[in-house]
C-alpha cells in the first residue's frame, strides 16, 4: 500500500461514529494488572483513553475494557483488544494525557459485545 492510499485508510477510519462513554470505564493493562486510564469514547475500530502518563510512540498495548452488561445483571462485562498508540497530547489539565488507539486484535466474541454496546442509543 502506498502513503496515499495508508493515509487515506487512516482518514476512514479516523470516521467511523465515536461513542461517548457515560460510566466510570478504567481501563486495565492486561500484562501488569495495573490501571491504564479512562476511556474519553470508543468506536468498533479504537478509542480515546484519558491517562496521568504518557504512552510510548506507536506502542502495542493489551488492554481490557469495561462496558456496561446488556441485562445479565452483573453491571459491567469487559472485553481485551490489542492496541496501538496513533496519537498523544497533553490535556488541559496540566496531569493528564489525551491518546488515540487503534484497535489491533479483538476476539469475535468481544468485538459482538462492543458492537452490541455500540449500537445502544445514548
Amino acid at each position: 500500500m502506498n502513503q496515499a492510499s495508508q493515509d487515506q485508510a487512516q482518514r476512514d477510519q479516523r470516521r467511523k461514529q465515536r461513542k461517548p462513554v457515560d460510566f466510570d470505564a478504567v481501563v486495565t493493562d492486561v500484562i501488569t494488572d495495573q490501571p491504564f486510564g479512562r476511556i474519553g469514547n470508543l468506536s468498533a475500530t479504537g478509542m480515546l483513553l484519558i491517562s496521568p502518563t504518557a504512552p510510548q510512540d506507536e506502542a502495542i498495548y493489551q488492554l481490557r475494557l469495561p462496558l456496561p452488561d446488556n441485562g445479565s445483571g452483573s453491571g459491567q462485562v469487559h472485553i481485551d483488544v490489542g492496541v496501538q498508540e496513533q496519537w498523544h497530547d497533553q490535556a488541559a489539565s496540566a496531569d493528564l494525557i489525551w491518546a488515540g488507539y487503534r484497535i489491533i486484535a479483538i476476539s469475535d466474541a468481544d468485538a459482538t459485545r462492543l458492537h452490541a454496546w455500540l449500537e445502544q442509543p445514548d
